[in-house]
């Protein structure tokens, strides 16, 4: 796929909507890595966190890491030492 930008007078560019949100550009932090290449720029999108990842990060994923640390610290919870194990302690 070919698109053509303008680059303005103090050398902006406006990446295309379309592009921004295919590679997840459109969120907070996102930054594109420029690399000079064989006479070419090449963008690469760099994200803080990668996107399939972010839930991890939400506020409230990480209060209840949180919490569960706290409960683990505290000796609460079981130990279950197979997946069998747990599925008979259901029943």
């Amino acid at each position: 796929m070919s698109t053509y930008i303008n680059v303005r007078d103090r050398g902006q560019i406006s990446l295309p909507a379309s592009i921004r949100k295919k590679f997840h550009l459109d969120e907070p932090g996102a930054q594109v890595e420029v690399i000079e290449r064989n006479g070419e720029i090449v963008l690469r999108p760099m994200l803080p966190i990668p996107a399939d990842q972010a839930w991890f990060w939400t506020q409230e994923w990480q209060e209840g890491e949180r919490q569960a640390d706290a409960e683990a610290a505290a000796g609460h919870g079981t130990v279950y030492n197979s997946g069998e194990e747990f599925l008979e302690s259901l029943k």
